[in-house]
């Protein structure tokens, strides 16, 4: 009797701790999984700031100043006088390889002219001269010009150019024989064109060579003159402005 309560009091217990045992535990794998939580995008490097391109730099202004040299037949007689004077010019440049110039010459000389063919002086007599093959003519020509000037700003020391000018000229002539004298002046429309060759010397100073073209109206007639002059330009300069990244660049 004592054995058989004994196994019921064993079987009795089991049942209890049976029982009374906790719930088995959730596999890993069925934890529901959890929502990621989404990352920031990453913001793109922003491009670095290209520089600017600088404007192409020319003188706006030069300035020449020279001496000239013109064989011009002023008076219609067939005989060319060499002349000498000066010749100068102020330009404005509008763009690198167009500016408007505006210039002025004189020149001073004797002129020959040939007996018999004295006009526009008068005939023999009253105006005989003492000469036989021609005479004397104090002769002095002023112009006054208006017009473009070309130019070719690819080199670093030589500047092609070119000029075609249009406006006003003036002469004056006196002749004297047998203690008189006779002055004629006339005055007519004039034409330039021609070119020549700057030579830098500095970023402000240049060495100017041309050789023109010079059409005159003296007398209500045509004449065809050339000319030569040489002499300084002047330009003005434009100082590059300093900007913060200059300011902020350490020297070597």
């Amino acid at each position: 009797m004592r054995k058989y309560l004994g196994v019921l009091a064993c079987i009795a217990l089991c049942a209890m701790s049976w029982a009374q045992a906790p719930a088995p535990s959730q596999a890993p794998d069925q934890v529901p999984a959890q929502t990621p939580i989404p990352s920031p995008a990453p913001i793109p490097p922003s491009a670095p700031t290209a520089n600017p391109v600088p404007a192409p730099q020319f003188p706006r202004i030069e300035l020449f100043l020279g001496g000239s040299y013109a064989e011009a037949g002023l008076f219609n007689a067939g005989h060319w006088a060499g002349l000498p004077g000066w010749d100068a010019s102020l330009g404005l440049n509008l763009t690198r390889w167009l500016g408007f110039i505006v210039d002025g010459g004189q020149y001073l000389g004797t002129s020959k002219i040939p007996v018999g063919v004295q006009a526009p002086f008068p005939s023999c007599p009253p105006f005989c001269p003492t000469s036989t093959d021609t005479f004397d003519v104090t002769t002095r020509e002023y112009n006054i010009l208006f017009g473009a000037q070309f130019a070719r700003r690819k080199y670093e020391r030589w500047t092609p150019i070119g000029e075609l000018m249009y406006g006003h000229q003036g002469t004056r002539g006196k002749a004297s024989a047998q203690g008189q004298s006779f002055t004629e002046v006339s005055s007519g429309r004039a034409l330039v064109a021609g070119g020549g060759l700057d030579y830098s010397i500095s970023s402000r100073l240049a060495l100017r060579l041309k050789a023109d073209y010079l059409q005159t109206g003296s007398f209500k007639q045509k004449q065809d003159n050339v000319r030569f002059s040489v002499g300084i330009v002047v330009r003005n300069v434009h100082k590059k402005k300093r900007t913060l990244e200059d300011e902020s660049e350490t020297p070597p």
